[in-house]
């Protein structure tokens, strides 16, 4: 019981309303045009990626954590996190290092349940 004590409610039902949101648009996108859900990837990858270099995903990400990171606009915003931060520290040649080595761990994961999915 103390465990459910322990959470923070107001956060989870934060997390999961944006992370709704989000999906919702991709789906309305599946539904209503005739983008390809590839397309539509690129389109929420890339939304994250710019709003992340303009400093405006960081707002959502604090007001929704996990709800605004685990979509795919949150991969978009680790990428340009990863890039600016990498070239305070390495000059140019960090915005070409700095999106991967941020993603790492989260590119490392998927492929291990991945090959867990495949060989089980």
């Amino acid at each position: 019981m103390s465990f459910l004590q322990s959470l923070d409610w107001m956060q989870i039902l934060k997390a999961f309303v944006v992370g709704g949101l989000i999906c919702v648009i991709g789906q309305i996108l599946i539904d209503k045009t005739k983008l390809t859900p590839a397309r539509i990837l690129v389109i929420f990858v890339t939304t994250g990626t710019i709003l992340g270099g303009l400093g405006l995903y960081k707002y959502l990400v604090d007001f929704a954590g996990a709800g605004a990171t685990v979509p795919l606009t949150g991969f978009g915003y680790n990428l340009s996190k990863g890039a600016i931060e990498a070239v305070k520290e390495y000059g140019l040649i960090g915005a070409f290092i700095g999106g991967i080595k941020a993603s790492a761990g989260r590119n490392f994961c998927s492929s291990i349940f991945w090959l867990s999915c495949l060989f089980n």
